[in-house]
């Protein structure tokens, strides 16, 4: 009799889509639902997971929802917005009643847009909120517009969708930026606070993002934050479910999948630019995480982009 192999509780599990495998970083898709199309079918109660490479905004228009947010617990009733920026462990108890909007969306690629037309826009898309609003407040008329466009753009699979779409996003994320002015000024609406603990995890990810090309140890980001390397550990494992390290790997790996998808850039060069001391310590590295060489995986992601514009191109040719 094959045994049946154990899965470990603290592995907190990644998804695309909460029920789905997650998807390539680089995959620079969107998607549209309503709140109950998922969560009825799991009875309204999302367990525990996270997103590596995608950021969701939920704007709930009916009923409530218990969540938890990393290490801290919310309750919020509708109409609010909830943002949960990519890699945040978070988990949903909706009421039976809930109802609104949810749009995931890869997070670098609107982080990319956002540093060239908005820079400010990067602090609201990588900080996770409960906005509480109310009707008399100014830029809610313009919520539910931009979700249903985005709705009816994710229905329509055509030419430059990702373009429109993008688009919409970043307009989308404008509003969340101008409530939450509002929220911090006037004090309207329960919007929460980070823990200490989710701050420090919040200064280790953008410490990351700063200097992952430059492969410094753990002893050094922990004394940015001013932590032992053992503390840094421990908080990432209580947060997030897994250490440190890791968190620092999947940052490298997010961007080398990305280089070797979307530049030409030779792999010994960005082996290098990455602080790797030669390709085959590279190639190690990115084989042990992703399973496949990083040839491999360019020469998969390429022939995935070519046959996804053919399919285009066929949906859209003249009959």
């Amino acid at each position: 009799m094959a045994k049946t192999k154990s899965v470990n509780p603290r592995v907190i599990p990644s998804y695309d889509l909460y029920g789905d495998a997650a998807a390539p970083g680089w995959n620079s898709s969107f998607n549209f639902e309503w709140i109950p199309q998922r969560s009825t079918l799991y009875n309204f109660v999302i367990q525990p997971h996270r997103h590596e490479s995608f950021i969701q905004i939920l704007y709930l228009i009916e009923g409530g929802v218990d969540m938890r947010l990393d290490d801290k617990r919310i309750q919020a009733q509708a109409p609010c917005l909830l943002v949960v920026p990519a890699g945040h462990v978070h988990s949903f108890h909706f009421s039976s009643d809930i109802n609104g909007p949810v749009v995931t969306a890869t997070q670098r690629a609107l982080e990319s847009v956002a540093n060239a037309v908005m820079p400010e826009l990067l602090e609201t898309i990588r900080t996770p909120k409960v906005l509480g609003l109310q009707a008399q407040m100014r830029y809610i008329d313009q919520l539910m517009p931009l979700f249903l466009a985005l709705e009816q753009e994710a229905r329509t699979h055509a030419v430059g969708q990702v373009a429109a779409g993008m688009s919409l996003l970043m307009a989308l994320m404008v509003q969340v930026n101008r409530l939450t002015q509002l929220s911090d000024h006037h004090s309207t609406g329960p919007q929460q606070t980070l823990s200490r603990k989710a701050q420090q995890i919040e200064k280790f990810r953008a410490l990351i993002d700063r200097d992952f090309r430059q492969q410094h140890s753990l002893s050094v980001y922990a004394n940015e934050i001013g932590v032992t390397v053992g503390q840094l550990s421990r908080l990432c494992r209580d947060v997030l479910g897994y250490s440190s390290q890791d968190l620092v790997n999947q940052r490298i790996l997010q961007e080398a999948q990305r280089e070797l998808v979307y530049t030409s850039i030779p792999i010994k060069q960005l082996a290098a630019e990455l602080g790797f001391g030669d390709e085959a310590y590279f190639s190690r590295f990115f084989r042990k995480h992703t399973g496949v060489t990083p040839k491999v995986y360019r020469a998969n992601g390429l022939r995935e982009i070519s046959q996804s514009d053919a399919t285009q191109a066929v949906a859209v040719s003249p009959a």
